[in-house]
């Protein structure tokens, strides 16, 4: 990796790359000392291993996924765009937000980005301002064109397209799909998505498909995995497979074990570790709906179905139903109703930046399982819930950290729990 440093035109501006001008090595052990600065004492008191943190051998070009919200240009400001392009900005700004604003940075490329993909969204602002589509006005509520999200598939050639309209149909909408294909006939589907709430959340609920089968599909770890405009699927998905092998070798997995796969998304950690178990079961619990039946066709697709079932519920709820329950709950070894409850040999969680509740934490206990893996892309929040399943009987094996977001201050880390 060396000591190379990287530049970017509208680093200042941007924000997104705070530690750009860092040497790469240099963040790594930056981040490295973060963690253990918050895991250290408590490692070191259950006498946990420590791996290096696992960082990119280029850490350019990672991200398979970029964004840019669309408003109007002031008026008056017109001006030329691009190197000998001669196109104006007459009507739609686009690019990225400058830290802490709403105020758009015009971005032509992106350091961090996988190639090609600001081009699309460039070029979804410049059709819709030759077709007179007009962007969203945020402070008046008014316009149709508000975001555009492009996923590019890293060991795939597809790309899915999402275009966020202020409404249920795109004017000129026919024009505007021919259009893009014309200048991007890389993008195998284009998904509308309608988000009319006064709201910063890019996506809203509904989509629709304009061109295309409306997914697009990635592998990881030799699974193939669809990907609809509202999965989550992870940003950088070369360090994803990293993440990925961390938390299924620390689960020690065995043909005929049980795993319960919490805040399961569209089943990608289950369905990578059934299909490298042969004989695993997978339960997978994840609340919304939407990323619940891609799970279970993601399943099918690999032909793990069999073994991997999938439930749309609270996770924690769903642990009081049908798993084991805790003290006060039932007899031993029963649910809330007294039922025989179901067991599992291990647990893997991946909740979001907020961490996980005292709730789940309590009914994770209560469930027994040999082994907890906790994966985490907010180490404090990590060590805050890590205390609770220590207190409750678990003491940590393994820290993991993987650098998932080279430029930025962000590390994601595995912890891997043994029952004493």
């Amino acid at each position: 990796m060396g000591f190379r440093t990287y530049t970017c035109p509208i680093a200042r501006e941007c924000g997104g790359c705070e530690w750009l001008a860092v040497p790469y090595p240099i963040q790594l052990r930056r981040k490295r000392e973060y963690v253990e600065g918050l895991l250290g004492a408590i490692a070191a008191e259950d006498g946990a291993i420590w791996d290096e943190i696992a960082g990119m051998e280029d850490p350019r070009g990672y991200r398979h996924k970029a964004a840019t919200p669309f408003s109007p240009a002031p008026k008056g400001r017109e001006r030329r765009v691009g190197r000998g392009d001669a196109r104006r900005e007459r009507g739609i700004r686009y690019g990225f937000y400058a830290p802490g604003t709403h105020r758009i940075v015009r971005a032509e490329d992106c350091l961090v980005e996988a190639p090609g993909a600001r081009q699309i969204l460039a070029d979804v602002a410049h059709v819709a301002d030759d077709l007179r589509i007009p962007a969203y006005d945020e402070d008046r509520g008014r316009g149709v064109l508000r975001h555009a999200v492009v996923r590019m598939g890293w060991q795939t050639s597809e790309c899915l397209l999402t275009v966020v309209a202020n409404g249920e149909q795109l004017p000129r909408e026919r024009e505007f799909v021919d259009h893009m294909l014309d200048l991007h006939p890389e993008v195998t589907s284009i998904a509308l998505n309608v988000n009319q709430r006064r709201t910063n959340a890019i996506l809203g609920h509904t989509n629709r498909t304009l061109f295309g089968p409306g997914i697009m599909h990635d592998e990881l770890l030799d699974c193939r995995f669809a990907i609809g405009p509202t999965s989550f699927y992870q940003t950088n998905p070369a360090q994803t497979e990293v993440l990925y092998r961390l938390a299924i070798d620390g689960a020690k997995l065995a043909p005929g074990q049980r795993l319960l796969d919490a805040y399961c998304g569209c089943g990608t950690i289950g369905i990578c570790a059934a299909a490298a178990t042969p004989g695993l079961e997978v339960m997978g619990v994840e609340q919304v709906d939407g990323a619940v039946g891609m799970a279970r066709a993601n399943a099918r697709d690999n032909a793990v179905d069999d073994r991997c079932r999938f439930a749309c519920a609270d996770v924690t709820h769903w642990m009081y139903e049908h798993a084991a329950g805790r003290a006060g709950t039932g007899p031993a070894g029963t649910g809330p109703a007294g039922n025989k409850g179901v067991r599992f040999d291990v647990v893997v969680m991946d909740p979001p930046r907020a961490g996980s509740t005292p709730e789940f934490l309590d009914a994770v206990v209560a469930l027994a399982p040999a082994r907890v893996v906790y994966v985490s892309c907010n180490v404090e929040t990590q060590a805050r819930d890590l205390a609770i399943l220590r207190a409750g009987g678990y003491r940590m094996e393994r820290v993991s950290p993987v650098d998932m977001f080279p430029h930025t201050k962000h590390v994601e880390n595995v912890v891997t729990l043994v029952r004493r």
